[in-house]
């Protein structure tokens, strides 16, 4: 059954529109709960004992780093180098490719293939620097995301839900906030976008309730990426 939608939808999206800022994991690729479980492996192993994996459903979309950092201080009261925090990731990252390949978001193609038809953009941002999965994308979306035209965790200082990502999407896409749209399914993305001054939809591709898009002031609330891409191609 499809979840409710949190929020009514507009006929059409905002005039002039011209780029799209897209999220990559639970946008592209359901990857969530693969990163969720690899999280909690690497946590657990680190002597967290609180962890659960639906929590970092929640941390969606900071920079790998700055998660790692969070959670030792606050469950270890361990201060951490950026060289150990990378160190860490390293290992968080090998868990992850232990645990396959994650999928194409259902919908996903049918939504970017819906942008090109109103002869919208595509950008990358994301918080990721996960190699196993933007390695991937020029295979599953080819001529989307060439390697120009992604903000990866490596190209900012700050992630999300600082706006910084996103002002440098509208950077790059050469674009003013006004005509740019926020894709995503966190919300810690919904509010770097808000952050940013961006129109931001979100799309509630996991177990994070609609109320917690509704709370960030998310533009548009779909249930699920299908019915997002069905309503790009009616407008």
């Amino acid at each position: 059954m499809s979840k409710p939608l949190a929020s009514s939808i507009p006929p059409s999206l905002p005039p002039g529109i011209k780029a799209a800022l897209i999220d990559m994991d639970g946008v592209l690729f359901d990857s969530m709960p693969f990163h969720a479980a690899s999280w909690h492996r690497l946590f657990t192993e680190l002597g967290v004992t609180t962890s659960r994996p639906e929590e970092y459903y929640l941390y969606e979309g900071m920079k790998g780093s700055d998660t790692i950092g969070m959670i030792l201080k606050r469950e270890l009261d361990i201060d951490t180098t950026e060289e150990e925090r990378r160190e860490i990731y390293a290992k968080k990252a090998e868990l992850f490719k232990d645990c396959g390949q994650a999928p194409a978001m259902p919908g996903a193609a049918k939504m970017l293939a819906g942008l090109k038809k109103l002869g919208i953009d595509t950008y990358l941002v994301t918080g990721s620097a996960q190699g196993s999965l933007l390695d991937n994308l020029d295979s599953l979306y080819p001529g989307f995301f060439p390697k120009e035209k992604r903000i990866t965790a490596l190209d900012v200082k700050n992630g999300k839900p600082h706006p910084e990502p996103y002002l440098r999407g509208v950077e790059k896409a050469g674009v003013d906030p006004s005509q740019a749209i926020v894709i995503e399914n966190a919300p810690l993305g919904v509010r770097a976008g808000k952050a940013a001054g961006l129109f931001t939809i979100a799309v509630t591709t996991g177990p994070i309730p609609a109320e917690a898009f509704v709370k960030e002031k998310a533009d548009i609330i779909f249930p699920d990426m299908i019915s997002f891409a069905d309503w790009l191609h009616k407008i």
